[in-house]
């Protein structure tokens, strides 16, 4: 895996090491960690926002939740 250096405060390399070293893991895992979580969080949000807006129009909001029941999903649940 090739490598590179990012300049970051010091503070926030020590809350990172600290971080890194309570879960007995590397700093670069606890980095990619945290993107992903990042990530994650920031995808939810863009999701939130987006049902926000067709919930802020009545037919909208109604037509998207008639497709939603429609829908099937093969889940293995009965």
């Amino acid at each position: 895996m090739s490598t590179t250096t990012v300049r970051i405060d010091r503070d926030t390399h020590a809350r990172l090491v600290r971080m890194s070293k309570l879960a007995g893991v590397s700093l670069g895992a606890t980095i990619r960690d945290a993107t992903e979580a990042l990530s994650r969080q920031r995808f939810a949000h863009r999701v939130a926002a987006e049902v926000a807006e067709l919930r802020n129009d009545r037919e909208t909001w109604l037509s998207y939740l008639e497709g939603a029941e429609s829908t099937s999903v093969a889940d293995g649940l009965d």
